[in-house]
């Protein structure tokens, strides 16, 4: 088999198993374990896949830029962003993560409702502002462009001083066995700080991050209270996200 043909191969079966186990299709193809590894290698650094220990996963489409990521799933976004909002009660402490979800549950949020909301998203904050009777916070830090929010030692320094009650995590990568994770390392260091100054952390997820990974882990799904996908999840993905025990919601 040629190489172009043994590379369409190893995405075909990503696409259709979501996951590749090196040593098997090595067994099946009657060709090296170094081979594949070599062909892995080289789809993951095209972007085709995210290759993990012992093999490789969908790499997620979500890790693009924000230009790119706007157009994803807008429809479920404002979906799962109408949801997010109606799990937010007056006078609670929420942590607002940045990007194209997060501004969209920004926009759902009520006109009257009075809470705190700390962020690190200029977008975010600059979206919450025509909320009246809300508290912002602002964590500051070096502007990280692609996902438009603060990172940074000083964006986990002043996170420490906040017990917040909800935190809406943003991921590009939602998968049972590799976990939360995401496009950049100092990101995700931001992220894992902010997740543990809440009693509650809930991902809304939009279908393109599901069964997905990115290279910089978060944390395990298990240490989620909550993940809400899109109404039109395929019950095959929520049996798979379901069986470590996470609780999955549909957005309404």
């Amino acid at each position: 088999m040629l190489t172009t043909q043994r590379k369409q191969l190893i995405l075909d079966r990503l696409a259709a198993h979501g996951q590749i186990v090196a040593c098997d299709l090595a067994a099946e193809l009657g060709t090296s374990e170094d081979t594949i590894r070599r062909d892995l290698r080289e789809l993951a650094q095209q972007g085709k896949l995210q290759r993990v220990h012992g093999g490789a996963l969908p790499a997620s489409v979500a890790a693009g830029d924000l230009q790119v990521r706007e157009q994803l799933s807008s429809v479920d976004k404002q979906a799962l962003a109408r949801h997010g909002a109606g799990l937010i009660r007056p006078g609670q402490v929420v942590i607002l993560d940045g990007g194209t979800t997060a501004v969209q549950l920004a926009r759902q949020l009520p006109m009257d409702l009075k809470a705190t909301v700390i962020t690190h998203s200029p977008s975010v904050a600059v979206e919450l502002a025509s909320r009246r009777h809300l508290e912002i916070i602002v964590l500051g830090g070096r502007l990280f462009r692609h996902s438009m929010v603060n990172v940074g030692a000083s964006v986990i320094e002043a996170a420490s001083r906040f017990r917040a009650d909800l935190f809406f995590l943003g991921v590009t990568g939602v998968h049972p066995e590799a976990g939360l994770s995401t496009g950049d390392a100092e990101e995700a260091d931001v992220k894992r700080a902010l997740h543990a100054r809440a009693a509650e952390t809930i991902v809304l997820a939009s279908s393109e991050k599901l069964l997905s990974a990115s290279p910089f882990v978060i944390g395990p799904m298990r240490s989620l209270s909550l993940l809400v996908v899109p109404a039109g999840t395929p019950p095959k993905v929520l049996a798979s996200l379901r069986k470590g025990g996470t609780k999955v919601q549909l957005a309404g």
